[in-house]
Formats: structure tokens, sequence, C-alpha cells
């Protein structure tokens, strides 16, 4: 991706090496399951309670980064000011108002308006306080664990939790959360896992943009589909416990994932990003 000499961000907080104090939120099995999934590429975790108290890190000891560190959370920063510009953009012409998000970088734990998370459960987006965490050495995750290397691939991750944010100014967010007390916890969870399609749509159709914008480079959209794919709940089902089970997806297969982050790039548009058809799955 293009990056250098991009505007930046003012919208980030860099939280590196401050830990908040240990927290305990009750929760249970099913709480442990989506816990497990945010892990694998982010979510909505204001519907997940994080079970477990985290240890207080805090030290006397100043942080410093390393200046490959540094470089990522520039990156980071200028992706981020790609979304503000793209989605101010669309946001105007549907006659509405993008109202730009923050973007916290961590090490360790954090505390946010969801509550208190470590660092294994990836990128997440907050609705609650309309803020993106990521802790930065989940880019390194992303190429080890994953097998998904480049730059694209972290711009997708980030471009992906911005679209958890475009879901709650559009209201889709609390339209699909106004359904828990009508459905049965099957039924409700596939709305949860559309959610994460479209939130991949969306992703896709800022990468569209950015392509026009001439940023993508050769191989980008290759890395994107590939971190898509990486991240699809079957195939890490798969390689965690060598067996999948459909009934617990909650962010759609590899399949799903890549052509949804596809159909959002070729199309470009909101008009497309329908998830909620059953037959569109």
């Amino acid at each position: 991706m293009r990056w250098k000499d991009r505007r930046s961000s003012s919208n980030v907080e860099d939280r590196r090496g401050l830990s908040p104090k240990p927290g305990l939120i009750g929760g249970g099995i099913g709480t442990i399951i989506i816990v497990l999934a945010i892990y694998f590429l982010g979510g909505d975790p204001s519907q997940i309670l994080n079970t477990l108290p985290l240890e207080d890190s805090a030290s006397t000891v100043p942080y410093v980064p390393s200046a490959e560190e540094n470089e990522l959370a520039q990156f980071v920063s200028v992706v981020l000011a790609e979304t503000e510009d793209v989605w101010t953009q669309l946001f105007s012409e549907q006659g509405l108002n993008y109202e730009y998000p923050k973007l916290v970088l961590f090490t360790g734990s954090v505390q946010s308006a969801c509550g208190y998370a470590g660092s294994a459960t990836g990128p997440f987006y907050c609705p609650g306080d309309h803020k993106v965490y990521i802790d930065l050495s989940f880019y390194q995750e992303l190429q080890e664990r994953f097998q998904a290397p480049g730059d694209f691939a972290m711009a997708y991750v980030i471009a992906h939790e911005i679209g958890h944010h475009v879901q709650t100014l559009l209201g889709i967010n609390e339209q699909v959360m106004s359904l828990r007390s009508r459905l049965n916890e099957d039924e409700f969870n596939k709305y949860l896992v559309r959610l994460e399609l479209q939130a991949d749509y969306l992703s896709g159709v800022w990468a569209h943009y950015a392509n026009r914008m001439n940023l993508l480079e050769e191989g980008d959209l290759d890395e994107a589909l590939n971190a898509a794919s990486a991240v699809g709940d079957d195939r890490i089902q798969k390689a965690a416990q060598g067996y999948v089970v459909p009934d617990s997806f909650t962010h759609g297969t590899s399949e799903q994932r890549k052509r949804w982050f596809y159909k959002g790039f070729t199309a470009g548009n909101l008009d497309e990003g329908d998830t909620f058809k059953a037959e569109n799955l």
C-alpha cells in the first residue's frame, strides 16, 4: 500500500505501556466462545463479557517501542485517515455526517467502555465509546499464526473494525441487538455472523476507494483476500480442533468472508451490502 507521506489521523490515542487495573466481569460458556471468536479478528465486544480478571502489569519502567513498531503505528494512523476521508464522502452523499472514531493503541491490556480486554482478544471496536482498540503485536500474529502477511492485510483488519463503526452510526448494530429478546440463541447468532460479514463488505467498500486513489500496489488485494479467508470460522476451527462445527460460527466461513469483502471492493457502495437476507449468504 502506498502510504508514505500521506496524511495521518489526529484521532489516535497512544496508550502503549499503560496498563489498566485488573477487572472481572462475569460470564459463561457462551461468553468464552465469543471471546475466542473475537481473538480471531475482531467483532463487536459490547456483546461479550470478559470472564477472567486481568493481571495488573503496571510498571515503572517507561515503555520504549521499537522503530518497527513506531512505523506500524504511523501506518495504522494513515489507514485510519484514509477511512475518515472515504466514509466522510460516502456519508455526505447520503445526506449524513460521519463521526470520526478514535483508534486506541495499547499493549497487554486495555480498558474501554465495553470493559477490560487483553491483547489476546485481538483488534476490536467498542460501540459504547466509538473507539477501535488494537495492540500492534497483532500484526505479527496475523503474519505468523494466520499466514496473512502484508501491510494491506493489516489495513483490511482496521477497515473491518471501522466497518463496525459505520454500522453503529447507521443504526444497524442497534437494530440487530434489538432482536436478542425475540430470537433464540441460534437464530440471534446468525445475525451476529451477518454483522461480521457486513463489516467485511464495508471494509471492501473502503478498499474500492483506496484503489481508485491509486493507493493499492500489486498484490495488495490478494493480501486482503488472504487475510479475510484466513480468519474464517471453518478454517480456524479446523486448525484448532481438527473439525468444523457450523452452529458455533461467529464470523462466517473463509469463503463468505472473502466473498463479502470482494463484493464490497467491486461494488464500492452501501447499496449491495445487505447480508441480512438468508439468500445472500
